[in-house]
């Protein structure tokens, strides 16, 4: 085809001349801003930095925040919670977005169900809540890997938090999807979001100067328009400040702030000061005690915190529960993993239930706030249900037959690195490596976290971070040795998160001779994985039953059923299943005592209850109306 000039169809130019001239002067005639949505002719400018406030459009804006999970919530109690948030007088929810949940399987994206995100954000708006988004990629939150999914490590080079290639393609990836969900909700385009935080945390651990400019490019660049904010604690404020990003602050104490915002002052100037993390009570890890900070101090310090002029976030106003395997762990002079609970002391209990921070929290907020507050939400109503008699029981050395295929390898292979779920590798549970000995002696080896050693069938103690040696008693020909390791945590905040590998950690050896040919079990209890366990695979309980193993019992309730609270006394560690949810981890040593179990994932008449237990079952599982967590939260 011949190309075009205005010399050979000069009527054609002629004409599309003309046009471009009437479109203008009607443009020029009609008010085009009165056509556009009134929504977005509100909405222009969003959330600003404007000297020392913070400005919403036209109008100066306080930020009244308060840290919720929505993966740490059932989804059919969120509008409670938020209902409860928007009625103590904030206005505005926080929260993080875990990359680990939200993409199991490297390219395989759920956000279904308590994944929903988009629900979640759009159910804050209907509320009349404004949301202050925290994506990541790393998040802390005290969840497995800082929310990092565990398939990144089976690259053996990986550096994490840092711009190596193999990191950044996964993050982009991730927020190519990710951001294509966020973008619509942004305060620009109509939605509740009017700030978003660029990582988390990066000055503490300050490994690659190029990695945070990298992340706010893609969030950038992919259509993040609201104002951008940074997030750092005392250990490192000093290296987490970014041009073209307001720092914000996390802290404690009355002391921590006077310091921090006399920082932020010299290297940022008069911006508006903001506390992301102020941290209303703490996390517990199991062995350790029950954290509890006193009302009184957290209503002195919030003055304290709105009369510097700053704004602020409650971290937590709802922690909720930690369900499945999701828990993170501290390693610092020692391994600690955090307990199911995220009960964080928080303003609202685990439960949701009204604490005497609440109360204190609501009366100051509503004092300040110019306009009465909403009335309180009813509280859900708890029970406590009859004793449960477990009467069916399945020895894990019997279920094993109906498991998939063992992986067979020569050497111990990390859980990260098994040939598993589409070449993903296991993120959670346990894992089991079988092999033959032919001798007694010393066993040997890095085994992370926890690994129970068997002898053909019968317990020989366990090899963690403190025990790495055991002896394995005279034996008499070939045996079977079999080591049950448990990822009971990986650290989520520290130096060494590159190096959060689970199972076996390189070769197990006897006498000092390393072991081979391994069969490996992937026991990541899915709900997929009781599926295999037909009702005809159990057998009545023994007088003596073989441990570890499953235990089958039925929950029938009458009524609609409601909040309630397990209790495994006389039982010693492992995970309980309600209808295929994992509540997560109990173990008697504390500070944790009871598991949380939603009503609203029973149903009324029979609910299937499964216990895994590692080591020695309780004749029955009780059940409370009331959480038991070392000293109880009420004490005020």
């Amino acid at each position: 085809m011949g190309k075009w000039s205005i010399g050979r169809k000069p009527g054609r130019a002629l004409g599309l001349l003309l046009l471009v001239i009437l479109s203008f002067l009607v443009l020029c005639r009609l008010d085009w801003y009165n056509l556009l949505p009134a929504w977005l002719k509100q909405r222009q400018s969003g959330l600003q930095a404007n000297g020392q406030y913070f400005m919403l459009e036209d109008s100066t804006f306080w930020i009244f925040g308060g840290s919720m999970h929505y993966f740490r919530v059932p989804k059919e109690y969120w509008r409670d919670r938020l209902l409860k948030m928007k009625a103590c007088g904030l206005n505005t929810l926080t929260t993080y977005v875990p990359w680990n949940l939200h993409e199991p399987e490297r390219g395989k994206f759920d956000f279904s169900g308590n994944l929903d995100l988009e629900a979640f954000v759009l159910m804050a708006a209907e509320i009349g809540l404004w949301v202050i988004l925290r994506p990541g990629p790393y998040i802390c939150s005290e969840i497995d890997l800082g929310g990092l999914p565990s398939w990144l490590l089976q690259d053996s080079g990986m550096r994490l938090r840092t711009t190596y290639k193999g990191f950044t393609e996964a993050v982009d990836l991730y927020f190519d999807h990710l951001m294509s969900r966020v973008v619509p909700l942004q305060y620009k385009h109509g939605g509740p979001i009017i700030a978003v935080q660029v990582e988390n945390e990066y000055g503490s651990y300050n490994r690659d100067p190029a990695y945070m400019p990298y992340i706010k490019k893609a969030l950038e660049d992919r259509g993040i328009v609201e104002l951008l904010l940074t997030s750092d604690n005392k250990d490192g404020l000093q290296k987490g400040v970014m041009d073209g990003v307001l720092a914000t602050i996390n802290l404690q104490s009355q002391h921590e702030l006077q310091l921090l915002t006399n920082f932020l002052l010299s290297v940022q100037r008069v911006q508006p000061k903001m506390v992301m993390e102020y941290w209303t009570g703490w996390f517990d890890s199991w062995g350790g005690p029950h954290n509890i900070l006193d009302s009184s101090e957290v209503l002195k310090t919030v003055s304290a915190i709105l009369d510097a002029g700053s704004s602020i976030n409650l971290y937590m106003f709802h922690g909720g529960t930690n369900f499945g395997f999701i828990n993170g762990a501290m390693h610092f002079h020692e391994y600690k993993s955090d307990v199911t609970s995220y009960d964080y002391d928080a303003v609202l209990t685990e439960a949701g239930d009204y604490t005497a921070k609440y109360f204190k929290l609501r009366g100051f907020f509503g004092s300040i706030s110019g306009v009465p507050l909403p009335p309180q939400p009813d509280l859900l109503p708890k029970t406590a249900y009859k004793p449960l008699r477990p009467n069916l029981y399945l020895s894990l050395w019997d279920a094993l037959q109906y498991m998939e295929e063992p992986v067979n390898s020569e050497k111990p292979v990390n859980m990260e690195n098994l040939p598993i779920n589409n070449g993903n590798g296991q993120s959670f549970g346990y894992t089991l490596y079988e092999t033959t000995i032919a001798s007694s002696g010393i066993l040997s080896g890095l085994v992370r976290d926890r690994g129970q050693v068997f002898v053909n069938t019968v317990s020989v103690g366990f090899l963690d971070y403190e025990r790495k040696k055991i002896v394995i008693p005279l034996i008499q020909g070939y045996t079977r040795l079999r080591i049950l390791v448990e990822n009971r945590g990986r650290v989520n905040y520290g130096d060494n998160i590159d190096d959060q590998r689970k199972g076996l950690i390189g070769n197990i050896y006897l006498n000092d001779s390393p072991l081979k040919k391994f069969r490996i079990y992937s026991l990541d209890m899915k709900k997929s994985f009781f599926q295999r366990f037909s009702i005809d695979k159990w057998s009545p309980i023994p007088e003596v039953p073989t441990f570890p193993a499953f235990f089958l019992g039925a929950l029938s309730i009458s009524l609609p059923p409601f909040d309630t609270f397990m209790k495994l006394e006389g039982w010693e560690k492992g995970v309980v299943f309600i209808n295929g949810q994992n509540l997560g981890r109990y173990w008697n040593i504390g500070p944790q005592e009871t598991l949380y179990l939603p009503g609203a994932w029973l149903d009324q008449g029979i609910n299937q209850v499964i216990v895994f237990e590692e080591k020695m079952a309780g004749p029955v599982i009780q059940f409370t109306e009331t959480p038991h967590l070392g000293r109880s939260q009420y004490l005020d």
